[in-house]
């Protein structure tokens, strides 16, 4: 550090004069080379201009402290400078009375690091006065004695928290082990949970690949806190789910990468340059934070404990700031925030927060599974619901204990999956813990969106025949828009939510002025479901999904709508306060149909046709009357509950086929039942070969099932394959946190040697294919770049990393759209806009091309014109027929 332009003079006197002020820079900064003389009767000056030794930040404050000591009389003050006098790593401290001991130790350990130029530690500097008496006079004289504390960058760490062992399995852990030392220290900060314990749990989850483990780590970092501080459990469950607020409550940080940056610089004191350089080093903006910490050189403000509560209120206070000036003042919330982290690992975790990436793999469904065991085992101090003790858990075998743990999962699961808010279910489980009435507390509700029921993919109607064999199902045409579900209530109220459960009420306002014409005289309150489709009002043909993405997404006035919608209906899951959820599809089909009312062109029902597996003819025709009028494919769903749910299926020959109309449909044998009919020794679980689980027709939340099959027209029926190059990619969820998912490719344009973005995709990828992925584009290895090259044209949002290219791809995907966001063949196409590819799907790398033989703007411009003109041509030929 340079030293400063002009330093205050020492004070040698403590009588008369008054005392003089030594500046932080005077005390910290490096001395320069040089030789002058030194003279003991002026002690003090000739210390002020010692330069002949290069001393360290330590060694030069510890130097200063054996001064301090050789004066027994008088007070000595350190003035400290404003923060924003500092231009150096200091943070300017509001108090410097803090009530911690002085510590005093330098070891040649610590030496040798700090001469090995290694990261270096924290030197705080702590005034701590205290008074004594002065006996022999009758007057109390106050001494104060001024004192330097040296602590390393580790110390301010949590020393408790960091030593749990979160990790141990919830059958032996003991949150009393550690509950005692937690909440003395807790009762510095008004008896709320340290925001350590949460980071600590972070730390070993981010430790481990082991599913089992992360759960395990989360029962017990809950577990403590439900017995330690049960307020602070619901924000310790949203900032390990990395969010704030359900999707439909619309609460966004708004923070912007600069926001971070200079909260970064300040608190940590780095410049631009050097924060640049850490980023492209590391790649990510919490190990960024994390090594900033740890190269800050000074720190005159003793951090204030973060504890749960504070870092989550502090989110929440972020996103709602608004009006004027409410960039200033998020700016100081998050500059607070991290000038209290305490050490390197709550700075990551914090920025992480801030960035809305925390990157620990705990997903939904793990923190619902580690709620549903955490209240099974533990529960708050006034609360009395019964639980299970953890040697009787500890008992059971295998099987026994994965049958106590999934039925309370299952509890839990469903409450969620109905009501999508922890902030209803958490204060439910305090109260009553896991038990049925928490299916109760936690029900389906009006303007709380459920999650929606999803269906499984079929390759092709084959398939499809074979898992619903001996079952009524209605067929229904899959449109190509986007789903929705519709709130009404008693009061006329309504709102619309997206399948992700965001608010789309306002997107909508012709369908919110159309649903009192739609809804019967019987209806007063309703949940409903159907599919927005772009439509033309005269002619009543459907558009792409494309074209319904160009509309507005936010305060749309009726009177500026110019891409019309209708809504196709297809299910009712509430009406007048009942649920109806358990009742059959055929049943709820019936009510959505009787009950409201239609309005061609505006709201109408899904085309449907009701089969058996046994009209695979006309369920072939229907299927190409859905591809032919734009849809993606078909929905086939279950219509009813079967009388029997122990159906017996006579088993078949392995190999047989069913045909009918021309489709051959192979018997599905699986292995267990392969095993039997070999086994003469069993003859009675021979009879049970057939037997299968029964579907349901229900209307199950949140559960990808076989009642819901999905039939798309095949990836590669129109096009040949692209080959496309990878240039980018994105940390992914969940399951895929470690690898790179989804990943961005790009087309080449040989005009002007640019590569143009045309799609992102996750879809293709084995696990063996990410693990290896990951390997060859490593952070720190040859094959990633570390910033965006400037041949690559990209708008959409910054990928974590971007890759050498270097490979191609061969790359099916289903047709081809216009594109605000990717630019590959931007201008071949429209003017201002590129092309892109929906549903890409990988196939195979292409080891025997290099990227100048990978697909071309042009070629791909040349793909949407035929398809383009293939549209036109089946419009004509259906005129033609007509």
């Amino acid at each position: 550090m340079a030293p400063p332009a002009k330093r205050p003079k020492l004070s040698n006197s403590s009588k008369s004069s008054p005392a003089k002020q030594r500046g932080l820079d005077y005390f910290f900064s490096k001395q320069k080379g040089g030789s002058p003389a030194k003279s003991s009767q002026n002690h003090q000056d000739a210390q002020a201009e010692d330069t002949t030794t290069e001393l360290t930040d330590e060694q030069f404050a510890r130097k200063l402290q054996a001064q301090w000591d050789e004066e027994d009389a008088g007070s000595s003050t350190v003035a400290v400078p404003r923060q924003d006098d500092i231009g150096s790593p200091f943070v300017a401290s509001e108090q410097l009375n803090y009530d911690v001991p002085i510590t005093d130790t330098d070891n040649a350990e610590q030496r040798q690091d700090n001469k090995a130029g290694e990261s270096p530690r924290t030197v705080s500097t702590v005034t701590s006065s205290f008074m004594s008496k002065d006996s022999g006079s009758s007057n109390q004289a106050l001494k104060v004695k001024n004192s330097l504390a040296l602590q390393s960058g580790v110390s301010e760490e949590d020393s408790i928290s960091s030593g749990i062992c979160f990790d141990e399995s919830p059958l032996t852990f003991d949150p009393h082990k550690y509950l005692p030392d937690l909440q003395k220290q807790w009762a510095g900060h008004g008896g709320n949970a340290s925001y350590a314990l949460v980071i600590r749990c972070f730390v070993l989850v981010n430790s481990t690949q082991s599913r089992i483990k992360i759960v395990d780590t989360l029962v017990n970092l809950l577990r403590t806190i439900i017995e330690g501080d049960p307020s602070s459990l619901l924000p310790a469950v949203w900032l390990a789910t990395n969010a704030i607020s359900p999707p439909y409550i619309s609460l966004e940080l708004g923070l912007g990468g600069s926001a971070i940056s200079k909260a970064l610089k300040q608190a940590c004191g780095l410049d631009s340059k050097s924060l640049k350089a850490l980023y492209n080093k590391v790649g990510d903006a919490g190990d960024v934070a994390f090594e900033a910490k740890k190269r800050q050189t000074f720190t005159l403000r003793k951090p204030k404990p973060l504890t749960i509560k504070t870092v989550y209120d502090s989110l929440v206070q972020i996103a709602t700031v608004q009006g004027t000036g409410s960039g200033e003042r998020k700016q100081r919330i998050v500059d607070k925030l991290l000038q209290d982290a305490r050490g390197p690992e709550e700075s990551r975790y914090l920025v992480r927060t801030l960035c809305q990436h925390l990157r620990i793999g705990a997903v939904k469904t793990t923190m619902l599974i580690a709620l549903s065991r955490a209240f099974t085992l533990s529960r708050p101090t006034n609360a009395e619901f019964p639980l299970r003790s953890q040697a009787e858990l500890s008992a059971l075998k295998k099987e026994s204990l994965a049958e106590v743990w999934s039925k309370a999962e299952e509890i839990v699961k469903a409450c969620f999956a109905k009501r999508p808010n922890y902030n209803d279910l958490v204060p439910a489980l305090l109260e009553i813990g896991v038990c049925d009435e928490l299916l109760v507390r936690c029900g389906l509700g009006l303007h709380v969106p459920l999650m929606p029921m999803l269906g499984n993919i079929t390759r092709d109607l084959s398939e499809m025949l074979t898992k619903l064999q001996g079952r009524d199902f209605s067929c229904e045409f899959k449109y190509d828009g986007q789903r929705a579900q519709v709130h009404c209530d008693a009061n006329g109220k309504v709102s619309i939510f997206s399948r992700h459960l965001e608010l789309m009420t306002d997107k909508y306002p012709d369908l919110v002025a159309l649903i009192p014409k739609i809804r019967g005289d019987s209806v007063n309150s309703f949940i409903l479901e159907g599919e927005v489709v772009a439509v033309d009002r005269e002619t009543g043909d459907l558009k792409t999904f494309q074209t319904l993405t160009n509309r507005a997404r936010k305060d749309v006035a009726i009177g500026s709508i110019k891409i019309d919608v209708c809504l196709f209906a297809f299910d009712l899951m509430y009406l007048n306060g009942e649920p109806l959820l358990n009742r059959p599809f055929r049943e709820r089909r019936s009510l959505l149909r009787s009950l409201f009312v239609e309005l061609p062109r505006h709201f109408t029902w899904v085309q449907s046709m009701d089969a058996t597996s046994q009209d695979s003819e006309a369920i072939l025709e229907f299927f190409k009357s859905a591809t032919d009028a734009k849809c993606e494919g078909i929905m086939v769903k279950i219509l009813d509950d079967l009388p029997d749910p122990r159906l017996v299926i006579e088993p078949k020959d392995e190999g047989a086929v069913i045909e009918a109309g021309g489709l051959q449909t192979p018997v599905a044998i699986s292995k267990k039942e392969k095993q039997m009919k070999n086994s003469e020794k069993e003859p009675e679980k021979e009879k049970r070969a057939g037997r299968r689980k029964a579907l349901l027709s229900t209307y199950e939340p949140d559960k990808r099932l076989d009642s819901w099959l999905k039939v798309k027209k095949d990836y590669s029926a129109t096009f040949d394959s692209l080959d496309l190059i990878p240039v980018a990619g994105w940390h992914g969820q969940g399951r895929k946190s470690k690898f790179w998912s989804p990943i961005l490719l790009a087309v080449r344009n040989e005009t002007t040697g640019s590569l143009e973005a045309v799609c992102k995709c996750i879809s293709g990828f084995t696990d063996n294919f990410y693990k290896a992925n990951k390997e060859f584009y490593n952070e720190d290895g040859p094959n990633v770049l570390g910033s965006k090259p400037s041949y690559i044209d990209y708008t959409g949002g910054y990928p974590d990393v971007w890759f050498e290219p270097q490979e191609v791809w061969e790359m099916a995907f289903a047709d081809i759209t216009i594109s605000p966001v990717y630019t590959a063949a931007i201008g071949l196409v429209t003017e201002n806009k590129g092309v892109s590819l929906r549903f890409p799907r990988f196939l195979k790398k292409r080891e025997d091309k290099g990227i100048d033989e990978a697909s071309t703007s042009d070629f791909l411009a040349s793909l949407w014109r035929k398809q383009e003109a293939r549209v036109v041509k089946e419009v004509q030929n259906d005129v033609d027929e007509e």
